[in-house]
């Protein structure tokens, strides 16, 4: 067994967030598998190189906190609670789904877990999380939701009014840009005229920082403060992470508006779990063999994952109506 040492964090919790990013990146690849044999169909995104940002910030909430996405959200929605094979179960329209095979890829939901959703429409989530925000402000609550967006969401309109919302109420809303500078194959920098994203805090007065997605112990370190602050002052925070998607934005996106260059120097020189895992092995917390197998303790999940799926029914016809309105 490895030797413990002393670090800034524990060492058990930085293990914990390299087994995490791990089996984010072997269920995400296991999800483009299934999809290339056609066991489920749609639009599909992958979280794939963004594995840092979702684990840091994972790490640094509680349970009761709330979370609310886009549609790049399967490895968020585990992160939250739902179980692996659900999700799976879910993108292959089964019955044992998050959301009974109903919601699809872009759509993960659990109200037990505090996940309320991915959702397809871009920014879409931001007024649903200041509602909540405003929920937890009326309820008294010592909580706060967290609203992932892509980098091209804080160009929609509906973002800029409920930013406005929050910043004038007092809702603790943790907006966090997950800017991977691409809006499907369009490069942010042509698109805005800022040069920073968390620049559209200024507007609103707003709290606003930025931080190295790709770099998960710095995410957990700066995630762990600001909320730690939110839970008091309950004021709303916008966060620009700055992470790299290594796949396309879609899997039937060829990428070819970025150079093979580009990608593979985020692969060998920024990745989240390469970072880390050399973090762990230069500090004595880990070895290369211990690595190795936790990584393959990863894939693994990802196959029962994908056989829990495999197994579970159809939903059956008579549902076709059910759940079509709230109760």
């Amino acid at each position: 067994m490895t030797t413990k040492k002393k670090s800034a964090v524990d060492w058990d919790v930085l293990i914990g967030m390299y087994k995490q990013m791990c089996s984010f990146r072997r269920f995400e690849e296991r999800v483009g598998l299934a999809y290339t044999k056609q066991k489920f169909s749609g639009f599909c995104h992958l979280h794939i190189g963004q594995e840092g940002l979702a684990v840091g910030v994972q790490t640094a909430l509680r349970d009761t906190d709330y979370m609310i996405s886009g549609y790049r959200s399967h490895t968020q929605a585990i992160g939250k609670g739902i179980e692996a094979g659900q999700v799976m179960a879910e993108l292959f329209g089964k019955v044992d789904g998050a959301c009974r095979g109903k919601g699809g890829s872009m759509h993960m939901f659990s109200k037990q877990h505090r996940f309320l959703g991915g959702h397809g429409i871009v920014g879409g989530q931001a007024p649903l999380a200041v509602g909540v925000g405003f929920a937890i402000r009326y309820r008294n609550e010592d909580n706060i939701i967290v609203c992932y967006m892509g980098d091209a969401a804080t160009n929609q309109g509906q973002v800029f009014e409920v930013m406005n919302m929050a910043a004038t109420w007092d809702l603790p809303v943790l907006f966090i840009i997950e800017n991977n500078k691409y809006g499907m194959g369009t490069d942010i920098t042509r698109t805005t005229s800022v040069d920073a994203l968390w620049k559209r805090a200024l507007a609103f007065d707003m709290g606003h920082s930025d931080v190295d997605g790709m770099d998960s112990m710095a995410v957990l370190d700066h995630v762990t403060s600001l909320v730690e602050t939110m839970r008091k002052d309950k004021k709303p925070h916008l966060l620009e992470a700055l992470t790299y998607r290594y796949r396309g934005h879609s899997v039937s996106d060829p990428g070819t508006y970025r150079t093979k260059e580009e990608v593979e120097d985020y692969q060998k020189n920024r990745d989240a779990i390469l970072h880390l895992g050399q973090h762990l092995v230069d500090n004595k917390m880990a070895t290369a063999d211990d690595l190795k197998a936790w990584d393959n303790e990863a894939k693994e999940k990802a196959k029962e994952a994908e056989a829990f799926a495999d197994a579970s029914p159809q939903p059956a016809v008579e549902e076709l109506w059910d759940h079509v309105l709230a109760p």
